[in-house]
């Protein structure tokens, strides 16, 4: 008997207060088909009602692929738990799921990404929930705000503190989904799933697995089909006994943008010099001080924003895989995207399921990761999770919190003042305008990276700016290197309002990092 469906058959197989989980990283791998059928039912029956949906990472994206906002109908959605969500632009609409946010409509948490995955396997083997240290002291824990994104989340508490083996821990207790809805390349007959032109293989076998584990439905949309048998095993991610029905489209995108580029699916190899490098700026000064921290050889976790720019400096210095990158929808080695495109790579070594990358990230196994800010406090805090005035420009906190919660050494990256006017020469950057506010706050509006816990264990962090890097010391936040150009007293104590330092023997940044040809950076 054929497994294949059509999108509205299979969700007309959702019951009414199903937990559904969604495999997809925004636009990349989103079922985007499957919840547009659900969305439709809802809006032609009334059902299904009460819908709880877990999404490790977003699902959709604010550039063409609506992902949940499908979905994001009062009555139809009650709760949802996401690693991150749809984000893009302010020139845009806010998209559906932000609104039933902001206005309260729905339960809502922000829960980090591996922590996410945690969940799906502990579920699934039927333990009692994740313990984890990840997220102490920042806004998954319920001394703060406990991942609770409203009112409505608050009031429904999803994690806890406990003590156990003498340490405190977070404990999140189980939420078992009962629905998983997937995306792969190619289904055979027998339901078999193969990913040969998806960026990533990203969490659906694990969340194919809990699902069944706890005798639920698992939908799984590809793009076409195959007769059984032929499919080599080796290529099979999700095996079919995990899968109930398929849905078939032709159209799904590779991301938001692509319909399909090999490079990103790993079945061809660009030439290094088709990738294009960083535009000559402001940010590409930041971008290779960022690189300044790499030796040859290292491993580094990458995120959005000016880190993603920092593979591209070691491509413009002749060294473009001196560096394995890693990042957490699966990708190891190659070149990281950019821009709409971020969270897939071309020319990859490997494509590594998200859940086993986040344990990695989790124990911190890589050398150094390369992240972005928002805002930075006195105390060496970081928020890149939430805006109060426009909170779907950020997509949440992803799996940065994971990748924090451990790592040996972290390198963030971000302007010191929004809005201010630099002016870049051979020779330095100058103020020529001051911002309209300072990213160098007194709190920070949600706490996404501890100053305090990253202190009590030892990290090595720096914030690199268009004006200094500053270190995490005791004291807070202490500039120790001053970009040429730049008066340390108006530029940096005084437009922090004297919220960062100078250090006594605070130096001075290489002229390297503002010529238009390369640095000079050596493995």
């Amino acid at each position: 008997m054929s497994k294949v469906v059509s999108a509205a058959e299979a969700v007309a197989r959702i019951q009414d207060g199903a937990v559904v989980t969604v495999s997809s990283s925004s636009a990349l791998g989103c079922p985007d088909l499957v919840l547009k059928a659900l969305g439709e039912r809802f809006d032609a029956e009334g059902h299904p009602r009460g819908l709880t949906t877990l999404h490790p990472i977003a699902a959709g994206d604010m550039y063409g692929v609506k992902g949940m906002d499908h979905i994001a109908k009062d009555g139809l959605l009650t709760r949802v738990l996401a690693g991150s969500y749809p984000s893009g632009p302010s020139n845009l609409p806010m998209p559906e799921i932000w609104k039933m946010i902001v206005e309260d409509r729905v339960a809502a948490y922000n829960v980090p990404s591996g922590v996410m995955f945690d969940m799906h396997r502990e579920a699934a083997a039927r333990r009692p929930g994740v313990l984890t240290r990840v997220g102490l002291e920042t806004f998954v824990d319920p001394i703060r705000e406990g991942c609770a994104m409203n009112a409505k989340g608050a009031a429904q508490p999803i994690v806890s503190r406990v003590e156990f083996g003498g340490e405190t821990w977070l404990h999140f207790p189980n939420i078992v989904p009962n629905v998983c809805i997937l995306r792969a390349t190619t289904a055979d007959e027998r339901g078999n799933l193969t990913y040969e032109h998806e960026g990533a293989y990203l969490g659906g076998l694990e969340q194919a697995i809990t699902v069944r584990n706890h005798g639920g439905l698992v939908i799984a949309q590809v793009s076409r089909t195959t007769a059984a048998g032929s499919l080599r095993p080796h290529d099979v991610r999700v095996p079919g006994h995990l899968v109930d029905l398929v849905v078939v489209d032709p159209h799904q995108k590779q991301t938001c943008e692509t319909p399909y580029d090999p490079a990103i699916s790993g079945q061809i190899m660009r030439p290094w010099s088709s990738f294009k490098l960083a535009e000559h700026g402001v940010e590409k000064v930041i971008a290779r001080r960022a690189a300044m921290e790499l030796k040859g050889g290292m491993t580094a976790n990458l995120g959005f924003g000016i880190s993603a720019q920092v593979p591209r400096i070691l491509l413009e210095e002749g060294h473009p895989d001196a560096v394995t990158w890693a990042i957490e929808q699966g990708a190891v080695g190659g070149m990281p995207l950019t821009d709409f495109a971020f969270g897939c790579a071309s020319n990859a070594d490997a494509y590594v399921p998200s859940p086993q990358q986040f344990i990695y990230f989790q124990g911190a196994g890589f050398d150094v990761s390369f992240l972005s800010f928002l805002e930075v406090d006195v105390e060496g805090n970081v928020n890149v999770s939430k805006l109060g005035k426009k909170p779907y420009l950020t997509a949440g906190c992803g799996g940065f919190v994971d990748i924090t919660a451990h790592a040996k050494k972290i390198v963030f990256s971000g302007w010191f003042e929004a809005g201010a006017e630099i002016a870049l020469s051979d020779n330095g950057i100058r103020v020529a305008r001051p911002g309209k506010f300072t990213k160098m706050v007194e709190r920070v509006e949600h706490v996404t990276f501890s100053g305090n816990r990253a202190r009590a264990q030892g990290q090595d962090v720096l914030y690199i700016t268009e004006r200094c890097v500053m270190r995490l010391g005791e004291g807070g936040l202490v500039a120790t290197e001053i970009m040429p150009g730049i008066d340390a007293q108006a530029d940096i104590v005084g437009a922090s309002q004297g919220r960062v330092r100078v250090a006594e023997n605070a130096t001075t940044m290489p002229a390297s990092l503002f010529g238009t040809q390369p640095m000079g950076w050596t493995p």
